[in-house]
């Protein structure tokens, strides 16, 4: 990865370990949990639990960690991404599984699913995701936009890009039953970190604005349809593209802390 170049092999250690603390936490915090950084670095480097806090935020934030770990594989292996390789990181990232046969671990929903979103009029507004039975053709779609994108050497605006279209088109479908959100912000930067940069996160701190932004441009849309564009522009999604390169600083950030680190002992 380019944005590990020329870093001795302490500094790329750290440094990765960094992202993936940053990654994991924001991501797992957008969902309500709430360990902090430093707590979600402990769970992850250490193993151990934080007195006081639930035993589902350890267990989300040692899925979501792991499921870092499948998403550079993936990279590393440089092969055409296929919906197993989404199963697995539906796997790793609920490790809490419930005995549900409506709510299948590695497979498509079967159920319809939908969130209620209040808008600035204070009303109540109902954003109905992709029905199950279309789910199968439009994620055949949305791999072969994935896959498109994985494959092409990408400036840093076209990452961002990449990033923004795979993440709006994966919550617009919300192919399981639970965990589209972390999900959505895992497989978005496969193109992103392929192309030698690191990842995008959203800040814990703008979670308000990151669901208005997204509920409203849904609502914007419709329903996603099997042959129709699976992310359609509009000013809500240019919006969304803005929000992403905003949030994508503290990676740069901590990518420019350890190459001053490394610039230090030269």
């Amino acid at each position: 990865m380019k944005f590990l170049q020329n870093l001795d092999d302490d500094i790329k250690h750290n440094l990765l370990a960094q992202l993936r603390n940053l990654w994991t936490h924001t991501s797992t915090a957008i969902e309500g949990n709430t360990l902090t950084l430093g707590e979600t670095a402990f769970v992850i480097e250490e193993g151990l639990t934080v007195s006081g806090k639930p035993l589902k935020d350890h267990e989300d934030v040692a899925g979501h960690a792991h499921a870092i770990v499948l998403i550079y594989k993936m990279v590393a292996a440089n092969a055409a991404i296929a919906k197993d390789d989404l199963f697995a990181l539906h796997k790793a990232v609920l490790k809490e599984h419930i005995v549900d046969i409506y709510k299948p671990y590695g497979a498509w929903k079967l159920e319809q699913n939908g969130a209620y979103f209040v808008n600035e009029h204070d009303d109540q507004v109902y954003i109905e995701y992709a029905a199950p039975n279309d789910v199968s053709a439009l994620m055949t779609e949305w791999l072969e936009l994935l896959n498109r994108y994985f494959f092409e050497e990408l400036t840093q605006d076209d990452a961002l890009a990449a990033y923004t279209k795979l993440h709006i088109a994966f919550v617009r479908i919300h192919p399981f039953f639970d965990g589209n959100g972390r999900l959505a912000r895992l497989l978005a930067n496969l193109p992103v970190v392929r192309s030698g940069y690191p990842p995008i996160t959203i800040a814990k701190e703008k979670r308000r604005d990151y669901i208005t932004l997204l509920a409203k441009y849904e609502l914007s849309v419709g329903v996603p349809k099997p042959g129709a564009s699976l992310a359609p522009e509009n000013a809500l999604y240019q919006e969304f593209v803005t929000f992403c390169r905003y949030n994508w600083q503290p990676s740069w950030d901590l990518v420019v802390e350890a190459r001053r680190v490394m610039a230090a002992r030269t």
